[in-house]
């Protein structure tokens, strides 16, 4: 690793940012929370949009479902196979500070000197969705780094699905004997994940009856429109071997992203998504429709869009 100085900390590229390990990378993302309209910012996220590196693999469920040990064996397995992670937190936010209220080091702990793991906590802050404001700025600036991203989300309910608009991959959790089961066949749940997990499958008939049921609620809704059929998929995260299941499954999906350009699409929507959101927290309803339609040009960075359509819209006043 190359050591930097202050001046390049201050402005960092992406071979910067790669070269800088963990320090230049929260560096990036406090940035990002603090002026996140800073000029190489912006640069920064032009470039990192172009270079991603690996796929995202985004968790969400009920609170206490288990997504944080699920996290835990799956840091372990992917760090043994030598692939470097990012990790992006969605914690609840104190009402006092504003900050998470969890935070990594409780949940996550992590070896400072492995310059391979890069965990990050984040607050919500009162956002709907289960991710914060900056989770898909950090998750693009990660996602050129890493060989991996993964993101936990806030515990979910019916209207938190926005961790679909950062994920390649939306493994949703859900806890035997819970009820989660029954929640997850509401409308807008059994639609948002590509894999469903049943935690702590150690618990025998009620892991069986969840899976069951979850099967059971898919079959409901059939493939989506690329033809993928989500799995589920039970497991014990801290038995011996216990998440060798999920990840093969995860490949799976990967490899179906990867043909036909199932993957390029996905990307190029979400990040579609992300200028309809931001355009419309900033200009409210009647400013998004004002923009008219928009699109991006191959190659073309999101970030670089929406500067140009903000520009637009302060013109018309």
């Amino acid at each position: 690793m190359t050591a930097l100085s202050q001046s390049d900390i201050d402005r960092l590229d992406l071979a910067a940012l790669r070269a800088g390990g963990k320090r230049a990378m929260a560096r990036a993302l406090s940035a990002l929370e603090a002026a996140p309209e800073a000029a190489w910012l912006k640069d920064l996220l032009n470039e990192a949009y172009g270079a991603a590196r690996g796929p995202v693999l985004g968790f969400t469920g009920p609170p206490g479902v288990g997504k944080s040990t699920l996290l835990r064996a799956l840091i372990r397995h992917y760090r043994a196979a030598g692939q470097s992670l990012g990790v992006i937190l969605v914690d609840p936010s104190s009402r006092r500070s504003g900050g998470a209220l969890l935070g990594d080091r409780i949940r996550l702990l992590s070896d400072p000197a492995d310059e391979g793991l890069f965990i990050r906590s984040m607050a919500a802050r009162g956002r709907l969705g289960g991710l914060a404001d900056i989770s898909a700025a950090a998750m693009v600036v990660m996602r050129a780094v890493y060989d991996r991203v993964l993101i936990e989300t806030v515990g979910v309910g019916q209207s938190e699905g926005d961790i679909a608009s950062v994920a390649d991959s939306v493994v949703f959790c859900v806890q035997p004997g819970s009820g989660d089961s029954l929640q997850f066949m509401k409308a807008g749940i059994v639609e948002l994940p590509d894999l469903v997990v049943v935690t702590k499958a150690d618990l025998g008939r009620l892991a069986e009856q969840a899976a069951a049921d979850l099967r059971s609620a898919l079959s409901l809704t059939g493939p989506d429109s690329s033809g993928w059929s989500p799995p589920v998929v039970s497991l014990c995260a801290q038995a011996p071997g216990g998440v060798d299941d999920l990840v093969a499954t995860v490949e799976r999906h990967e490899a179906h992203l990867a043909a036909a350009g199932r993957l390029a699409a996905r990307r190029r929507q979400q990040a579609l998504d992300w200028i309809g959101e931001a355009l419309g927290a900033r200009f409210g309803t009647a400013g998004l429709a004002r923009v008219g339609a928009y699109d991006l040009a191959p190659g073309e960075s999101p970030f670089g869009l929406l500067d140009r359509l903000a520009t637009r819209l302060e013109a018309r006043g």
